[in-house]
C-alpha cells in the first residue's frame, strides 16, 4: 500500500539524485519536460511544461490556484511570476518543503506564494478557496484517485478548474509481459497505474466534467530517452556507490527507473495526458 509516509520518504531520500540530473537548483522542477519544436534544451522543455498548461487551463491573474504536489515549487513560482497569481503550495516531503521556502526566499515573492506540508485529499483550506487546482505528475502518487477528486471538489469555487499532468496506463488488452511499470512505480513511491478511462472516472463520479484533454507522449519522449541515458552513464556509478556505503531504500535503486519508464514507454504502455477538468 502507498502511504504518505513512503512518498515523502521517496522524495526526501531522492532529493540529491534530482539536484544532480534535474539541475534542481536552476530549474526547481521534478517532473518530465515537454518538448516543442521550439525547445532546444531540457532546461527550456521543463519550463515549457508549466508553460504548456497554463494555457490549456487558461490561467487569468489574480486567480487563487493551489498547486497539488507542488515538488521544490517550480510551478508554483511559474505561475505567480508569469501568470500573476496567488498560489498555495503542497507537499508531503519535508525535504521538499525546505527547499521551496529557500528557492522562495531568494525570488522575492514573498505575498504571491505559500508553501506547507499537507496531504491534497485532506487539506485544512476552507470550501471554495481556490480558482484552479494545479496537479503535475502528483496524483498518481494517489491510491484513491475519489478522495483527491472529492477534496478537489470541496475547495474549488462553482465553476473552478483542475488541471493534471501525469501517466496513464495503455488500455488493458496491452500486455506488460516484464512487469516493467509496477518496476517503475515501487522505485517512485507510485500508487497501481490507471487507464485514462479509469482515472477519468473517479472525478466524473464526484461531479467533475473533462473538458478537455490532450496527449503528449510524443512530447516527452526525449524527457524519458534523457532519463534512460542517465541509468545507462550513471548505473556503474550508483552500483559502485551502493557496494561501498548504505544508501536509503529509495535512493538505492532509484536508477533503475531510468531503464524502466523508458522500455514500457518505448513498448507502448503508458502515455502522457493533460486533462482539464471544471467543477
Amino acid at each position: 500500500m502507498n502511504t504518505n509516509r513512503n512518498i515523502a520518504d521517496y522524495y526526501n531520500q531522492t532529493l540529491n539524485h534530482y539536484k544532480n540530473w534535474w539541475r534542481l537548483d536552476n530549474n526547481l522542477s521534478v517532473h518530465y519536460g515537454i518538448w516543442d519544436n521550439g525547445t532546444r534544451n531540457f532546461q527550456e522543455s521543463l519550463l515549457n511544461t508549466n508553460k504548456v498548461l497554463a494555457n490549456f487551463a487558461n490561467v487569468v491573474t489574480g486567480e487563487r490556484v493551489l498547486d497539488a504536489g507542488c515538488g521544490v515549487g517550480g510551478s508554483s513560482f511559474y505561475l505567480a511570476k508569469e501568470c500573476n497569481v496567488v498560489v498555495e503550495g503542497i507537499t508531503l516531503s519535508e525535504k521538499q518543503y525546505e527547499y521551496a521556502k529557500k528557492a522562495k526566499d531568494s525570488l522575492g515573492i514573498d505575498n504571491q506564494v505559500t508553501f506547507s506540508i499537507q496531504d491534497y485529499t485532506n487539506t485544512n483550506f476552507k470550501d471554495e478557496s481556490f480558482d484552479l487546482i494545479w496537479a503535475i505528475e502528483s496524483v498518481t502518487s494517489a491510491p484513491d484517485k475519489g478522495r483527491f477528486a472529492k477534496e478537489a471538489m470541496r475547495l474549488l469555487v462553482p465553476g473552478g478548474k483542475l488541471i493534471i499532468a501525469d501517466y496513464f496506463k495503455a488500455d488493458n488488452d496491452v500486455q506488460d509481459t516484464g512487469n516493467l511499470l509496477e518496476k517503475w512505480r515501487t522505485l517512485w513511491s507510485m500508487a497501481r497505474f490507471l487507464t485514462l478511462d479509469e482515472y477519468c472516472s473517479a472525478f466524473s463520479k464526484e461531479g467533475f466534467k473533462l473538458n478537455s484533454q490532450k496527449d503528449v507522449t510524443e512530447n516527452i519522449k526525449p524527457t524519458a530517452k534523457r532519463m534512460y541515458m542517465s541509468y545507462l552513464f550513471g548505473g556503474p556509478f550508483a552500483v559502485a556507490y551502493n557496494l561501498l556505503n548504505r544508501p536509503s531504500p529509495f535512493a538505492k535503486n532509484h536508477y533503475k527507473s531510468g531503464l524502466y519508464q523508458y522500455k514500457a514507454l518505448k513498448k507502448g504502455l503508458w502515455s502522457y495526458n493533460i486533462l482539464l477538468f471544471q467543477k
